[in-house]
Formats: C-alpha cells, structure tokens, sequence
C-alpha cells in the first residue's frame, strides 16, 4: 500500500480501506478483510490567539500579583504538539520589571510599582509556543489609570524668615507656590495654617498664596513662630502635606531693665582689702539684641561728706559691687547707695535699685588690763591671811575690749602659778580666789599669771601678773619681798661687773696675740715673696637674703593688674619695680604707670576703658562693612524680599502670553518681546525688579529687563521635557514689585527630527525547527522614534532571502510593528543558521533609519541512535582502591545534535556485589570504585554498560575487570606467657615471656620474622615454627633502669613489608644495694641570735637511689661535745624530715659558730648509712642603743655652750660623740637634729654629730637655745637615744649669766658662779701677762742673736696642723668634711665634699 498523497489529522483523524483478494478460478472467487488506519499526529500547526488585539486599564496604586489580563491561543495539533506557553518578546526594562505572564495559563499580573505621572501607556507583545516551536503572536495595551498617590508639594518662592513685632495687620510675609503631580480633581489644591496663630493664608493667583499677618505682635510674648503650612489635594482619599517654617519676631526697645529686688541689703567685714566683691546685682530686660544689653552705673551720692564712688565701685557689664577701700566698723556701720541700669536701646531706658551695705565687726583688738595696774619694776602684792579658807577672794582682774558682740565676750583663765593646788580664777568674772585652806607650808611668795581671752576668731588675748603674799601681818610681807629684790639686785650688780671684766681681759689677751700673729705672717709672707707658689684666694662678699621676711632687704615683686572693672579682660604684668616710686593702681585702672617702668618692664596697653566703645564702633564699621561689600547682593535681595512682602497686596493679574519656538535652540536666542506684549514699560520692569518663578522645575528662559524680551537660558529637548505628550509647553510667572503683578507665560516647543529610529536590542534571535509548516509567523520587535508626527517612524524593511517574507500592521494610537512570515521548508542539515537585516525608518527631512540584525537557528530533529567505539572494554584494579579511584570510560557518540545528540550511560541489569562497588558517570562514562574490593573474595568482575539519547534509543557493551591483590594482611602477635616483674639480680637468659606470631596473608606475603626493637637488655630466640621466647641478655639494674616497655615487632616479607608491634611492660624490683646519699658534703647555716628555741635553723637531705623500705631514710645527731655540754642541749634533728631545730637561745656575744655532725640510716636489711658535716653560725642583731659619751647629762644642772653673735656660718658649736657596741652596720651612727629653738640656725653633720651654725648670727637670734639630737644607728630596726644641748649666743658671760637666771638657782650656786668668775678672771690675767713676758723675751733674744750673727738665710718652714683620720674604721672619731653651703630665701642648697 503506498501513499500518494499527503495526510492531514485535522480534516480526518481515521481511514477504514477494504482489501479484497480474487483468484483466478471461475467463476472467480475473492475474500475481503477491512484495514483500519489511524492517522499520527505531527506538529504541523503554530498556535494562533483569540484576538489579534488586546486591551486593559490597571490603576497605577495596583497592589503586585493584580490580574491585568488573561490571554489565549489555541493549537489545532494534539496530545503534547498542542501544549502552548505563552511569553512576552521584544519587551522593554522597565515593562519587563513591572508586567509577568503565566506560561500555561496566560494570566498577566502586576509584579512592579506603576507610577502614572511617568508613564501612561505600555504596549507589550505576546507570543505563543507550541513544542514544535511554532508560534503566535498578538499585542497587548495597556492604560494606566492616574490615582491620588502624591501629595501637593509646599515651595517657599520667599520668605525673609523675619519681622518686627511692630508690623501692622495686613504686612506680607512670604509668598507661597503649591503644586501636586496628579491631574484632575486630585491636582487641585488647598492652602491652610494648621495652628491658632496672628497671620493668615490669602490665595493670590493660579497656585500661588501670600502669608500675611492678621493681627498685632508681641514679641516679649511670643518671640518666634512655628507655623505649619498645610496643603491638601481634592483627590478621594485626600492628600495632605506640611511644611513648617520659622518665624522670628525682631525685637524694638519697649521695655525698661528691671531689678529682681528693689532693695538689696548686704554686708561686709571690716578691714577688707580694696577691691573685694560685694553683691552682684541682677536687672533682666525682656528685650532682645542691643535693646537688652544692660550697663549698671553708680548713681552718685554723698556717704559722710565724700562721694560714694570713693567708697564703692559697680562694673558696668555684670553689676557686681566692689569695694574701693577698707572700712572701720567703729568708724561706719552702715551705707546706703543707689544703682541704675539701663539699656543699649535709642532711646535707652532703666530703672533704679537700693543698695544698704553693713559693715561687720571683727575680731581686730585683743581685751586690756584695767585692774591690776602693771608698774613697771615696783612689786605690788595682794595679801592673803593664812587662816583663808577655801573661796576666799584674793582679788579680781578686770578687763575690757572695744570690739563689739562675741568679739568683746571675755573669759580668765590661770596661765601659771607657784602653787596650781592653792588658787584658781573665775572663767566669766576674773575672780582670783583659793581653792583649799591656806597652810603655814605655803611659801609666803606667790606669783599668778592671768591670760584674758575674747571670743573673737581667732582670738586675741592679754597676760597680767598678780603677786600674792600669804601672810598675816604687813612686816612679815615687807621683809620677804625687801630680801628677794636686795639679795637680786646685788648678785646681779656683781656678776655682771665680773662678767665684763673677764670679757675685757679676754678680749685684750686676744687682740695682743691677734696683732702678733698679723705681724708674723705678714713678715713670713715678705720672706717668702718671690719663691711662694700658694694661690691666691680672692675674697668675694657673701650675697645676703632676707631669709626672715623683715623687708629690709629688696624683694622681687610680681604685679598682676587687671586695669578695667572687667577683672581681667586685658590683664598686664609687671616683672619688679626698678626705681624708688611705687605704682599705684586703684579698682577703677584708668591711671597710667610711670614712663620708665612702661618703657622697660612691663607691656603697656594701648587703651582705658574708653577703649570699650571705640572696640563695639570698630564692630559695627565691620558689620557694616560687611553688610555693603561681600554681601551686597545680598543686602538688595533681603531688601527687595521686604518690598514684596510690603506690597504683595497691592498684586494685580493681567492677562496670559503664549509663545512657540522650536527646541534645540541655542542659548541666548529670542523668545519674544515680553514688553511690548504685555505693554508693560521697560522702565516698570527695572524698577518694579522683575524676575521669572519657576517654582523647582528648571527655568529654561531668562528675562532681560533692560531690553524687555525674554531668551533662552537652558537647551530645550522637547523630548526629554514632554515625551510622547503633543502639544508640548512649559509655563512660568513674571513677578513685578511695587505694586505686585503676577503675568503667567506659556512656551511651546515645536519638534524637530533630531531623533532616528532605535531598537532595544542591537540582535534578534529566533529558533525555528526544521519541521516548521509554511506560513508560520514570527513577531519582530518594534523601532522606538521619540519624534512625533511625521517625524516619528514610518516604515520596516527587510533584506531578501528565500525563506522570509516581511507582513506590517498598524496599532491603535498609529504606531506600526511587523511579522516575519514563513514561505520556504528550513532543513537544519543544510543551513543551521540564517542571518537577516530589519531596517526601520522614519518620515522626517531628512530621513532617519536604524537596522537590527536577526540571527535564525534552525533546530534539529532526533533521528539518529547513540553507537560505542569498543563492544569489549578491559581494565584492571587494585585490590583495597580507594574510593573514586578512576577504573576505565567508555565512549559512545550520537550524530544528531544539540540534546538529540546527548547521551547518558548506565549499567544494564547489573547483579551481585559489582552494583555496591563500582559506579559510572552518566555524563562522561567513566567507570570508578565506590565500595571496597578485597581480591581474597573476588579475582574478576564482567559488566554491561548501556549509552541512551535524549530520544530514547539506545546501544550497549562489555567491560572485563581483573582485581590484583596486594599485601593488606599485617602479622598478628599473641602472647602466649608473660611475667611483668623480674628481680635487678636475676642472672642472664632468664625467660620473660612466650610469643606466637601469625599471619593471615600466603606466599611471601605471609612469611613472618620477630624481632626487639631499641633494648639490648633483652633478646629473641626462636623455639618451635612461628613461637619464640623473650629473654635476659644481660645483668639488670633498677637504680639505672626500674622499667622497660620493650617492644616486640613482627614483620612480613610483601612488598612493602607490613608490621606489628606488641609493647610489653617490664618492671624491675629493688634491692638494698644503695646507701644514703648527702647533696652537699658540708651544709653551712646562718642563725639570728635571740632566737626563739625550737626554731628551723636547715634543713638536710639524703638521697637513696634504692626505693620503699630501702629507702626510707632516717636522720641521726651524732653525740658530740660543745662548751662542756652535750651537743643535742644546743640543737635537735628530725628523725623524719632531716629539719635541724635550735633547742635554746643563742647570744652572738657568747658563741658564733659552731660544728655538729648528721648521719643518715636507711631502712634496708642490713641497713647502710652515710655522715655529713653542718657548720651553724649565728649572727648579730641590733639589740644596743647607741650611748652617749659627750655632752653629759648632769641631773638638774644646767651645762650650756656658748656661741657669739659675731660667729659666722658653719661656726662649731659643739660635737655630740656617742656609740654602740654592736658590731657592723649596727654599730654605724647617724646623727639628726630633733628639736630645736630655732632650726633655721643650727645643723647637725650627719655623720660625725658636729653641731654648726646654718646662718650669720644676728642681735634677734634668742639668748637661750635648746638643741634635742637623736644618735641612731644603722640597725633594722634601728635604736635610738636623744641628747639635750644648751647652746647661749651672747657675746659676754654676764649676758649668758642673766639670761640663765631664770632656770632654778639658790644662793650657793650664785656664790659658785662668782668663784668661777673670780677665777676665771685670775687665769687669763696669768696667761695674758705670762705670754706678754714670753713675747718680749723672745723679741729680745731674736734681737740679740741678729746683733749677733747679723743676718740669717734660713727658710722659715711653716706649720700646718696635722689631720687626724679614724684608721680601725670604728666610727669614734669624727671623718674631715668640708661644706660649701649657699642659702637663699625659699630653700636651701648644700654641696658637700668629702676628705677621705
């Protein structure tokens, strides 16, 4: 049966043919059979949509996944050639980020934000696919619907921000453009204030409102406004936005300062230093700027005759008061003064305060003695009868004090008294009264002072003295007192007539050997002129201080002045006076200084405080000039901004003016006469300043107002402006002053073709199948031309060939698009690819075009089945392979192309343990391990691998894998007997152990061999096939090695050889063959005396190399003598820790060292020990004060060094010599001075206890001088003693002597000290006459011996003290110093060098 003509399932699916069969006979018989044939279907038809054409409107607040559309196209094929996915071609960015299509069921939804104000209308194109790749196409529209979705927006055309609150209802603020995007009802817009406030929103023309005020301003009420400007939309739901802006209220000079009180009280304490702060007053002016800056000023008034600025001073920028001098409270208590303060307005204003000023008393007079009157040297004396009984009134100290209140409240209080139990003195009245009965033990002579006190702080204080007599009759009383002054005046009178004797004598026995000396040096100094080469010391007078603070030396003095009320605006200083006129510098510093110390010491400012408005002048100059050049622009533009506001009323509106100028024009190009249109003078445009408002678009014209036209400012492209959108405009108002007007201009832009057609992709890309049916159609994408008119595209045109033709359409708004149509069969195997031009071109002049290429690629259809290069495939591998371990690929190849062409491989009806072992690739076919091979197992494996195309035919073949083995079996060792421990005597060959050894692997792979690894100490012997024994090789010992882990290893004879080891542990147990052992052979200790018995002295240990009860040492004292007595009185050991302990206490001075022997015993049978020697050492403590040997303490006696006045600095008083009978640094002493009278006068040396003189000795130093020095030595801690030295600078005994009489005397020492004197007198008369007669008489035998010889040429060698040095280093005698010392006023500074 052949076919003649072509099939088509769609017009019949089915065909029932009868076949009848006739044979030859006659009559002729036949039989008939029926053949039903079923027509396949091929895919031979593209789908097609239901409407060329579709249609939608979505609004633009869609919420995403919104259904917009739902298209449809129907496949006249069947079963899986009807199935049609639907899809969007040629799509643009943006549409494609806002538009989705369902493939299956072709739903288009929102997935995108559509936004109408920046595009209304998108066109897409659909197309439809069946599996075959055939296709339909169509195109859908879609409109977007405007929502309310922006709000109006708020724009300041201008605004000043400012306005003075005296304003007027009805004073233009700002004016204000609204504007919202959306058209219709939801662009028409509102303008409101959301607050309560003086101003109000008048509308003033299309979009443009004024803000004016609507009432008076205040602004010390309400300085500033927030105002919030709503704008609403009349859309459904209305919008609304907000803009808030700030309003300052400028302020004018409406109201005076006022004081926070109108009187102010105060008060100051007396004898103030000039210049100290009383008050600070405080006035607030609710005005603003310079309306508000206050300056106090002291209203003048006379206080007791003078000026109260002479009394009082106010600064003029914070109101503080100062005080210009100091003030007496008994002189003035009190002071009232006036204050004002004023503004900085014009006019200023102020107001006036009170101030009352008390002054405060202070405790500056101490109380005076009225009663008893001191009289000179008279003694007056009140009595007291001896039969007095307790609270009898002696007498009564009266006293007053002029100070005033708690300052002149006085209390009494008994300073000193001879007898403290006998009187006491009332602390209110100054009562002097007995506090038991009077005795006749009492001495008759009784002396009390009295100390007054105020309760002033601090307080003041006077002292009077009271004689008391206690006796009962005035005789008895007159002769005591007689004898005391008789007997006083006398021995006084004597002592100092023998003081000043012996001083005479003195002083001559020492200027006689003074001159002699002088004449003996001068003369050897004469002999020795021309040979001497001693230096020569230069004398340079000491430089002196005022080290007291007397002023009578020149003080260096630093001066900080402030010279303003400003305290310290501008402060100066002055390094020192320099000449003998002091500066004078008072509160108000308007005083200058005297030339020379201006032109040499100090900086001299420039200006006084009249330099304060000269400075606040310069300020405003440079505020004004500010004001006029940088910123004069925008000083006219505030101006200019004021004006409008001011006449934003008087705005009037004329008519509107269109113009039309094609885009792309050049800037500076004519619009239009903007004055002659609006026949407005060109004269009102430069007064009434006219300018254009754009509001936030770009202003593309500019307005020149002395000619009157209007050009172009900024390049105009009518497609970046409107769009699509024709006709195309934009509009602006011209503002004029003075009165306002408001002239709205409309320009429209004419196109121009300076745009060609463009296509969104440079390529075009469509697969056709081979098997596509003639006529199908493919959609090309559209050209985009943002011209319009004739100017925008026209025509599509497309290059020949011989399979396409080219089919153009028209959209609904006039927009044309094309198809490309099938006209010839595509075969893949003779042209896979087809290359075509799509030109696209425009109507303009002249003419514009563009061209897309368009690449076809014809697909393939599956007709070829895969085929292996090899039916047999071998490998082999290695037992125990890793996995992934590669094996072998097979290859198979497939003549068809793209996925017909791709072949996958897999084994075919793979069974056993092979499918858990290997794997194939189904992608590149090869064969690797995924499980483990063991060859003892498996020796050969056979597989069966099928390839397989996209289509479904397949093709197969077989590969052979041989497993080669490998030695992967290592020896196994057992042990069969072992014994962990063995004796360190147990003699060589001893059996340890019995191993066996196996391996599971045959051939060489299981021969065995054993071995130890890393000991000598043990061996391998071989017993019986595969069993060896472990044994000693040679003499053991624990000390050295106590353990053994001795490894047993066995090895196989495979390729690489494989290996196990077996570790053993071995211990070796001990005997006593060690004994004990010392660290050290001789132990040394050291020791503190006065120890506490029982206390750690060292601690000994042995060593026994041996372990347990061998071990375990014991410590032994050897018996020994020390001193006569056992050793173990004197020190003791721990039998356990070897700790020597001290049994007793031990004294350095007694024993220092000594030697005891320690013997440590083991605990092995039989035991061993060893001896060790410990040397013990005590050491010294410091456990002695140091003693002091000079001055000597005598009990009461009163023993005084005496120092002149006339003693320079470093003057040897006296030396304090002391020691210690400690030893080393114990025993080393320092010396400190503890307490003295005055210690700026005296030092003590620091080593060797030298007391001197720090400074030159004046008449004001004290007579008496008590010096405490404390000797302390080195030792930790240190000991210490303390020594009292009377030092008594005068320069006569008498003077010592009467100052000295104040400490207890009687009678027999006054009649020693006259002995003394008498004596002392004696010896110096004897030594002065003695070493006159010696003088003379050497004189005369020099005379006689140069008569005699004549002349003599002896050198005279002079003599030179000797030096004494300490040589045993006992510190007993003094070390040589020698001291450079300087002093100045606030500190010292001492060099000292040292002679040793």
């Amino acid at each position: 049966m052949v076919l003649q003509s072509a099939l088509d399932r769609e017009k019949q699916s089915e065909h029932t043919l009868v076949l009848t069969a006739v044979d030859g006979g006659d009559p002729p018989r036949s039989g008939n059979v029926k053949v039903h044939i079923t027509v396949l279907d091929a895919n031979d038809n593209a789908p097609f949509f239901t409407d060329s054409m579709y249609k939608a409107s979505v609004a633009e607040n869609a919420a995403k996944g919104t259904l917009i559309a739902s298209v449809s196209a129907s496949d006249a094929d069947q079963g899986y050639n009807g199935n049609v996915t639907y899809s969007f071609t040629h799509i643009g960015e943006t549409a494609a980020q806002l538009f989705q299509i369902n493939a299956h069921t072709g739903e288009i939804n929102l997935i995108g934000n559509l936004d109408y104000e920046s595009i209304q209308h998108y066109e897409i194109n659909l197309q439809a696919k069946d599996p075959g790749g055939f296709t339909g196409v169509s195109k859908l529209f879609i409109d977007v619907l405007d929502a309310n979705d922006n709000s109006p927006v708020i724009t300041m055309t201008s605004f000043s921000g400012k306005i003075q609150e005296d304003s007027s209802p009805g004073t233009v603020v700002a004016l204000i453009s609204v504007q919202d995007l959306d058209s219709g009802k939801n662009g028409q817009v509102r303008l409101s204030l959301e607050q309560n406030s003086p101003f109000a929103i008048k509308p003033s023309s299309r979009k443009y409102y004024t803000l004016v005020t609507d009432g008076p301003l205040d602004r010390e009420k309400v300085s500033s406004f927030n105002l919030t400007l709503v704008a609403s939309d009349e859309g459904t739901p209305s919008l609304f936005s907000k803009k808030t802006i700030y309003l300052e209220i400028t302020d004018i000079n409406d109201n005076a300062p006022v004081f926070s009180q109108r009187e102010y009280k105060t008060h100051i304490m007396e004898n103030n230093s000039p210049g100290v702060t009383l008050l600070t007053l405080q006035a607030a002016d609710p005005d603003a700027g310079q309306n508000a800056r206050i300056a106090y000023y002291l209203i003048e008034s006379n206080v007791n005759g003078s000026p109260a600025s002479t009394y009082f001073s106010v600064n003029a920028d914070n109101g503080i008061i100062h005080a210009t001098r100091s003030f007496d409270y008994e002189q003035m208590k009190e002071f009232k003064i006036h204050v004002r303060a004023q503004d900085g307005g014009s006019p200023p204003l102020g107001s006036n305060a009170t101030v009352f000023i008390s002054v405060q008393d202070q405790n500056d007079n101490a109380p005076q003695v009225l009663y008893p009157v001191q009289s000179g040297n008279s003694v007056v004396a009140e009595i007291v009868p001896r039969s007095a009984d307790v609270g009898y009134l002696v007498s009564k100290v009266v006293a007053v004090d002029v100070d005033s209140g708690q300052n002149a409240w006085l209390s009494y209080k008994l300073q000193k008294t001879t007898d403290r139990a006998l009187f006491e003195v009332g602390l209110q009245n100054g009562e002097i009264r007995t506090v038991r009965q009077v005795t006749d033990k009492d001495a008759v002579k009784q002396r009390l002072t009295v100390v007054v006190e105020d309760n002033g702080q601090p307080s003041r204080s006077a002292t009077v003295n009271v004689n008391v007599a206690v006796a009962d009759s005035f005789p008895e009383v007159l002769s005591e007192f007689t004898d005391f002054a008789h007997e006083k005046e006398y021995n006084d009178n004597l002592t100092f007539y023998l003081v000043l004797a012996l001083a005479a004598v003195s002083f001559l026995f020492i200027t006689c050997l003074v001159v002699i000396l002088s004449i003996k040096i001068y003369r050897w100094r004469q002999s020795r002129y021309y040979q001497s080469n001693l230096p020569v010391i230069p004398y340079y007078p000491p430089r002196y201080a005022d080290s007291v603070g007397t002023g009578t030396l020149q003080h260096v003095h630093n001066y900080e002045v402030y010279r303003t009320t400003d305290s310290g605006k501008s402060d100066i200083k002055y390094l020192g006076p320099i000449s003998q006129s002091l500066i004078s510098v008072e509160a108000s510093g308007t005083e200058s200084l005297p030339k020379e110390a201006r032109t040499s010491y100090c900086i001299e400012p420039t200006s006084t405080l009249l330099d304060l408005p000269f400075v606040i002048l310069l300020i405003m100059v440079q505020r004004a000039f500010w004001m006029t050049e940088p910123h004069r622009s925008l000083r006219w533009k505030m101006l200019w901004q004021l004006i409008i506001f001011v006449s934003c009323y008087c705005y009037a509106a004329n008519g509107q003016i269109r113009y039309s100028i094609p885009e792309e024009m050049k800037k500076g190009s004519l619009i239009g006469n903007v004055a002659q249109d609006l026949g407005i003078d060109l004269k009102r445009l430069r007064l009434g300043r006219a300018r254009i408002v754009t509001g936030d678009s770009t202003q593309y014209a500019d307005l020149k107002t002395d000619k009157g036209i209007l050009v172009v400012s900024e390049r105009i492209d009518r497609e970046e402006l409107c769009g699509d959108t024709t006709p195309c405009s934009f509009s602006f108002e011209i503002i004029l002053e003075n009165p306002m007007e408001l002239h709205p201009v409309t320009i429209e832009i004419l196109d121009e073709n300076d745009h060609a057609p463009s296509f969104l992709n440079k390529e075009l890309k469509f697969e056709i199948s081979e098997s596509a049916t003639l006529g199908s159609r493919f959609l090309l994408e559209s050209a985009d031309d943002h011209d319009v008119g004739v100017n925008s595209l026209q025509n599509y045109i497309l290059s020949p060939n011989n399979h396409f033709v080219l089919k153009q359409h028209s959209n609904p708004d006039g927009s044309k698009y094309a198809e490309m149509v099938l006209q010839k069969t595509l075969d893949r195997e003779a042209h896979p690819h087809l290359s075509l031009k799509l030109m696209a071109v425009d109507g303009g002049n002249p003419q514009r075009s563009s061209s897309v290429n368009i690449d076809v690629t014809v697909l393939d259809v599956n007709d070829n089945a895969p085929q292996f290069n090899q039916t047999i495939y071998r490998a082999s591998v290695m037992e125990n392979a890793p996995r992934s371990t590669y094996i072998t690929t097979v290859n198979a190849t497939d003549a068809d192309a793209g996925s017909n062409g791709q072949v996958t491989y897999n084994f075919y009806k793979q069974k056993g343990t092979a499918a858990q072992l290997f794997d194939i690739d189904s992608d590149t076919g090869i064969i690797s391990v995924v499980g483990a091979i063991d060859h003892e197992k498996d020796t050969k494996f056979e597989l069966t691998v099928e390839a397989r195309d996209q289509g479904g035919l397949t093709d197969s073949s077989k590969i052979v894998l041989e497993v080669i083995d490998v030695n992967d079996n290592a020896p196994l060792i057992n042990i069969m007997s072992f014994s962990n421990t063995v004796s360190e005597d147990a003699p060589p060959d001893t059996t340890i152990a019995i191993i066996n050894v196996k391996d599971s692997d045959a051939d060489d792979n299981g021969k065995v061999s054993c071995f130890i690894e890393g000991s000598e100490a043990f061996t391998i012997k071989s017993t019986l096939r595969n069993y060896y024994s472990l044994v000693t090789n040679v003499i053991l010992d624990r000390e050295k090695v106590s353990e053994y882990n001795i490894t047993v290893t066995a090895s196989d004879s495979g390729r690489p050889p494989l290996i196990s080891r077996k570790v053993l542990n071995l211990k070796v147990t001990d005997v006593n063959d060690n004994s004990p052992v010392f660290q050290n052979s001789v132990y040394n200790s050291f020791l503190l005396e006065n120890n506490s018995p029982g206390v750690s002295i060292i601690k000994i240990i042995a060593h026994d190399p041996d372990e347990n009860q061998n071990a375990r040492i014991s410590y032994i004292l050897e018996e020994s003598d020390l001193i006569g007595s056992p050793v173990g009185t004197y020190v003791s050991v721990n039998t356990e820790s070897g700790v020597v302990h001290a049994v007793r206490s031990f004294d350095y001075e007694q024993i220092k060292n000594f030697k005891i022997t320690i013997k440590a015993q083991d605990g092995g049978s039989p035991p061993l020990c060893s001896n060790v020697t410990v040397n013990i050492f005590i050491q010294d403590q410091n456990d002695n004060a140091p003693q002091v040997l000079y001055p000597v303490q005598s009990g009461g006696s009163v023993v005084a060094e005496i120092v002149p006045r006339s003693a320079d600095v470093g003057y040897l008083v006296t030396k304090v010599v002391a020691v210690d009978v400690d030893s080393g640094q114990n025993a080393w002493l320092s010396y400190k001075l503890q307490k003295a009278t005055d210690r700026a006068l005296f030092e003590v040396g620091i080593q060797n206890g030298e007391i001197r003189t720090l400074r030159q000795v004046t008449d004001k130093d004290a007579v008496k001088q008590r010096l405490t020095v404390v000797v302390e030595d080195n030792g930790q801690p240190s000991r210490s003693a303390t020594v009292n030295v009377n030092v008594a600078v005068a320069d006569s005994f008498p003077e010592v002597l009467s100052e000295f009489t104040d400490f207890t005397h009687d009678k027999e020492y006054n009649d020693n000290l006259t002995f003394c004197l008498v004596l002392a007198l004696a010896a110096v008369s004897f030594l002065f006459i003695t070493c006159l007669v010696v003088i003379l008489s050497i004189k005369i035998y020099r005379w006689r011996q140069s008569r005699l010889y004549y002349k003599s040429n002896l050198p005279v060698i002079p003599y030179y003290p000797p030096r004494y040095a300490d040589t045993l280093g006992t510190g007993t005698l003094q070390h040589a110093y020698n001291y450079e010392v300087m002093r100045i006023q606030r500190f010292l500074r001492s060099r000292k060098m040292f002679s040793l």
